[in-house]
């Protein structure tokens, strides 16, 4: 059995009292580690030993170059890592290991290694001003950046905080999942060994509200907040960070709309719609859970999706051939299957799919739904998706807006005119056209209403992880 310590001032630390809380594997059931159950004390020398890397060490002085080697050489070591790192993950929360190997380990090298190039590639601006004056620009570290980082996507949605924090310069305190930190230690022991300096990157074990959470979001000495999670854990950070004004940028939930029009090439819809709901048994923000396809082509869309559906693996995450693994937590599984159950209430139909063994959920499509079930209003994160049929394009952009979320949409058309109106009318930080989970670091990445607060990616990540400042000279 695995037993994972806190990690600051690059060294194993264990909480007082050797407090510990257990990571269970969500496939067999069985604990498999035991976590460093951090409190006040931990999280008090985890954001003091940052502060003080922050304030006196050599990391927010180094030049961009500097940084970047050390973030290269630690996207190296994750690369070389990337079978150790995969299987961590698989068994932390299940995810098929195909997924874990071949998408979100490869993420997380990408991840550091855009974040490098960005920065020695970064520009400042100069104004030149009449009367003997020019004003020039200087974008320097913020501080020390607490981040929260979520279960779905372990190590993958850790890095895209970690990256860029440290790229521009901050110095960081990252509290992973409590249901998948394993890897987020591997990643800080890794950073150690690529020669980011003592203080610069730590890392508290623990839960969110009041624990290490709460103590983190709070700590007068820090001076951003990055999290990635459910939206009334965004409210509630807001609000506890309030008194002390820092940096937020909160990426939430989300009930993403795929539209498919008449004109939409069929085979290509129904693949990339398998995709964006099924994909990681549906535990994704992005997932396209609210599926619109237009009359005419309603009943072969759904035939062809129905028997796609069907053919997808369910099993064992360790087989290369699994598709759909089990949910992340008995948590987690009750509250995915507790939608199935307002089956009788709400008057939907299970056409395929619903309740597996254990923690499994099989690939499931609702149909008979409507926007005001709560199958359509709430994010299920599971491998659940309700379909509608719809008759105009207006009818199609009105059903897709209608949610408090607005984090991303899909929609598939043949037609370039209409790809570029609908998308224009979609209120979604992402729209998708004619394929999903496409993701560029150059791009802006949040969403609108409960989706979350700012913006990451590029030069939206320089704009919260750094403070830009105004010098006058006079020449």
């Amino acid at each position: 059995m695995k037993h994972i310590p806190h990690f600051i001032n690059n060294k194993p630390i264990f909480s007082q009292g050797d407090k510990i809380f257990e990571s269970v594997n969500p496939a067999t059931q069985e604990v498999w580690a035991q976590i460093a159950h951090g409190g006040k004390t931990e999280v008090d020398l985890a954001v003091g030993a940052a502060r003080k890397a922050f304030d006196e060490g050599p990391w927010p002085k180094m030049t961009a170059k500097e940084r970047a080697k050390i973030l290269y050489k630690l996207a190296d070591l994750v690369e070389k890592n990337i079978d150790e790192l995969a299987q961590t993950d698989t068994m932390d929360m299940g995810k098929p290991i195909m997924q874990s190997r071949s998408k979100d380990i490869p993420r997380t090298v990408d991840n550091f290694r855009f974040f490098a190039d960005y920065i020695k590639l970064s520009e400042n601006e100069s104004f030149p001003m009449s009367d003997h004056y020019h004003i020039y620009t200087r974008y320097d570290p913020v501080g020390v950046t607490a981040a929260i980082s979520p279960w779905n996507f372990p190590m993958m949605l850790a890095s895209w905080k970690v990256a860029p924090a440290l790229a521009f310069g901050n110095t960081v305190v990252l509290k992973p999942a409590e249901q998948t930190p394993v890897s987020c230690y591997r990643m800080a022991e890794l950073a150690a060994e690529s020669g980011v300096p003592e203080g610069v990157f730590n890392i508290v074990h623990g839960f969110g509200p009041q624990d290490v959470g709460e103590y983190l979001t709070t700590h007068p000495d820090i001076d951003l907040v990055t999290f990635t999670g459910e939206s009334n854990t965004g409210r509630a950070i807001m609000k506890a960070a309030s008194p002390t004004l820092k940096g937020l940028s909160f990426e939430l939930g989300g009930k993403g709309a795929n539209i498919i029009f008449e004109d939409a090439d069929l085979d290509e819809a129904v693949d990339w719609s398998i995709k964006a709901i099924f994909t990681n048994a549906g535990q994704v923000c992005l997932a396209g859970s609210r599926l619109y396809v237009q009359k005419d082509i309603y009943k072969e869309f759904l035939n062809r999706f129905h028997i796609k559906t069907e053919q997808m693996v369910v099993g064992d995450p360790m087989d290369q051939k699994t598709e759909i693994g089990p949910l992340s937590s008995e948590e987690h599984y009750k509250k995915v299957v507790g939608y199935l159950d307002l089956k009788e209430e709400e008057g939907f139909t299970i056409l395929c799919g619903g309740k597996g063994k254990g923690w499994w959920v099989k690939p499931t499509i609702l149909t008979g739904v409507k926007n005001n079930m709560r199958v359509c209003r709430e994010e299920i994160f599971g491998p659940i998706v309700g379909i509608q049929s719809f008759d105009t394009e207006k009818d199609a952009v009105q059903l897709a807006n209608d949610t408090n979320y607005g984090l991303n949409a899909m929609l598939f058309t043949e037609n370039v005119r209409r790809a570029h109106r609908v998308a224009a009318q979609l209120r979604a930080g992402t729209v998708w056209v004619n394929c999903f989970f496409i993701r560029d670091l150059r791009a802006p990445f949040g969403g609108f209403g409960d989706s979350g607060i700012g913006r990451e990616g590029g030069k939206y990540s320089k704009e919260f992880f750094t403070e830009p400042k105004a010098v006058v000279m006079q020449i």
